[in-house]
């Protein structure tokens, strides 16, 4: 997929132009997250406003510059920033810098032959002990060809158990129209 292209024609159905329910409830529930947090695929920045506050560092990572120029031009919430970069090649100075990684439409954008990488890459920018506030896709639907790529339960287990635990998990109560009850919310620890 040509993200670039995407966001130059204006054909950005994943752009809801809100945060995902499922990141304000749990905020809303659990309060803010604290420390820098990093949000891989960021696109627009919805989910980063929603999570940047004066007393953290939101860091919205993309690689299409017309994602992080859309995000940029939103006012500020909080401490965020935005980041044209590539996760799969993130520089040295970010490797155990974050305490959180929030995973919203990164994981089901990319070739399903990544997903190891994609763990790999999570795993070096977190802190040890560090969490992820991941929403997955386990069955997109609809008829088109993918991305969205959907992944299964127990795809997940094998993916993280090696770097990861699973603190918590649940099937989020509300969502975008047409999601309901085809994604999951994990939390996983770094161990």
């Amino acid at each position: 997929m040509d993200w670039q292209a995407q966001y130059a024609s204006g054909e950005t159905p994943w752009d809801k132009g809100a945060p995902h329910p499922a990141i304000v409830d749990f905020v809303a529930a659990a309060g803010p997250f604290t420390g820098r947090i990093l949000i891989p695929g960021c696109g627009a920045g919805h989910d980063v406003r929603a999570l940047s506050t004066s007393a953290n560092e939101a860091v919205g990572l993309d690689l299409a510059p017309g994602a992080i120029e859309k995000a940029r031009s939103f006012p500020r919430t909080g401490h965020e920033s935005y980041i044209l970069a590539d996760l799969f090649k993130f520089g040295p100075e970010f490797r155990a810098s974050f305490d959180w990684v929030v995973e919203h439409t990164c994981f089901c954008a990319i070739d399903p032959v990544l997903r190891p990488a994609y763990v790999e890459a999570v795993a070096a920018a977190l802190k040890p002990c560090a969490q992820i506030f991941a929403i997955f896709y386990l069955d997109p639907g609809g008829d088109r060809e993918p991305p969205p790529f959907g992944v299964a339960a127990g795809e997940l287990d094998q993916l993280f158990s090696p770097s990861f635990a699973i603190e918590q998990e649940w099937v989020p109560p509300r969502t975008f129209e047409g999601r309901e009850n085809r994604e999951l919310v994990r939390i996983l620890r770094r161990l």
